[in-house]
């Protein structure tokens, strides 16, 4: 697949994917990555809980996230040497025992620590996708993609108001019980549900992570999709860190209010599957057109909704921002899932680790740009990513084009 580097062998043709198996897996999807945000609406209540002082709240999510990173770059390449459904499993272990410990933790470094942990092992959520995407023929691939993608983004977009929404009425510890729970109840129904997947390159760890190095060097449309979606994903946070501040600050929403904004928004998880069959059918160019346009015109319209009071409006623009990013990604991890050879563990891995980089700064911009000049600062920092994007996305064009002179 990527020259001399290249580990994977030839592999057997896919196995095939049920209905069934998709919908297990875009469940896992939904219920892992939605342990990363948990936390977010809750450190108002966690912090004074353990005596964690405001300069040091922040962290709480800032370490699941950088756990999540070393999950990304240390766990997902193992998809690649260790059978699948084993590796998803483990990791599901690992996040249920780091959950649990959330729950019950009786101090600030227990929980700090528990939250790295868990970051980490929720990054089998990225096995569980190219796990999918392995087992679809190459015909209805994009559409599987897209099946397991909505589970995905919905787990997002519903952490948060759920979260909010168990705090408020039994506190801020049952929302890390419960989750723990649930991960159980899934491990247990994905050992059921989850045919075997072995992977056919036989080479050392090590050699698989340096592999992947070059697998970033050598591989542009790679590079350019994780490009492309980690600018998008950067504006997503942009937005979703953003809108709290202002309907707290100009609608006068209490947490409760917010959260079920939040839970409008999640009805962008829709659009992944007609991405998917988009994608499929060979519309990638057009449909990531789309996909960027919509994202900055939402923008655009989001900051006037937001300046004209118009709570409405501010849900519609939500909810094409929310699914235009959703068809970005679907046709992005379309591309990179059909790059020839089977080492999908690694490629996925540079993927998420470029959108994951890349994207971890909208939360920072956003709050930067609220504070310096408002809503509409935080909605024009995202609709001057959504120009830059579109400008590095025209340069495809200039590129076939110099290929047809």
């Amino acid at each position: 697949m990527h020259g001399p580097a290249t580990l994977a062998e030839p592999a057997p043709r896919a196995q095939g994917i049920t209905p069934a198996i998709t919908f297990a897996c875009a469940v896992a999807c939904g219920v892992m990555v939605a342990n990363l945000y948990y936390a977010q609406p809750l450190i108002a209540l966690i912090a004074p809980a353990l005596r964690i002082g405001p300069g040091i709240a922040g962290s709480i999510v800032t370490l699941t996230m950088l756990g999540y990173a070393a999950g990304l770059l240390i766990v997902v390449p193992l998809a690649d040497r260790i059978e699948n459904r084993r590796l998803i499993l483990a990791t599901i272990a690992g996040t249920a025992l780091a959950l649990a410990i959330l729950a019950a933790a009786p101090s600030a470094g227990a929980f700090l620590a528990a939250s790295v942990l868990t970051g980490f092992a929720s990054a089998g959520v990225q096995v569980v996708v190219p796990f999918a995407a392995s087992l679809a023929p190459h015909e209805t691939r994009g559409a599987t993609i897209g099946n397991v993608m909505s589970g995905l983004l919905a787990g997002i977009m519903l952490a948060r108001p759920v979260a909010s929404l168990i705090a408020e009425v039994a506190g801020w510890r049952a929302v890390f019980g419960t989750s723990a729970v649930l991960m159980a109840l899934l491990g247990i129904w994905l050992a059921r549900a989850l045919p075997e997947r072995r992977p056919t390159s036989g080479h050392r760890y090590g050699e698989i992570l340096r592999s992947m190095a070059h697998i970033l060097v050598t591989e542009r449309r790679l590079q350019r999709r994780g490009l492309y979606q980690g600018l998008v994903f950067a504006i997503f946070n942009i937005f979703w860190t953003a809108a709290p501040l202002l309907l707290a600050d100009r609608f006068g929403f209490s947490q409760t209010g917010i959260a079920l904004f939040a839970l409008a928004g999640a009805a962008g998880a829709l659009t992944a599957p007609i991405a998917g069959r988009l994608g499929d059918k060979g519309h990638i160019r057009l449909g990531t057109g789309i996909a960027l346009t919509t994202i900055t015109a939402s923008c655009l319209l989001a900051g006037l909704s937001g300046a004209i009071h118009s709570l409405a409006l501010l849900v519609v623009f939500a909810l094409t921002l929310d699914g235009a990013t959703q068809l970005n990604q679907v046709l992005g991890q379309r591309v990179v899932f059909s790059l020839p050879g089977e080492d999908r563990g690694r490629v996925n891995a540079v993927y998420m680790t470029i959108l994951f980089v890349l994207g971890a700064s909208g939360s920072a911009i956003a709050t930067l740009a609220y504070h310096m000049a408002g809503w509409w600062g935080a909605m024009g920092a995202g609709a001057a990513l959504g120009t830059v994007v579109m400008l590095l996305f025209a340069t495809e064009f200039l590129g076939a084009a110099r290929m047809r002179a």
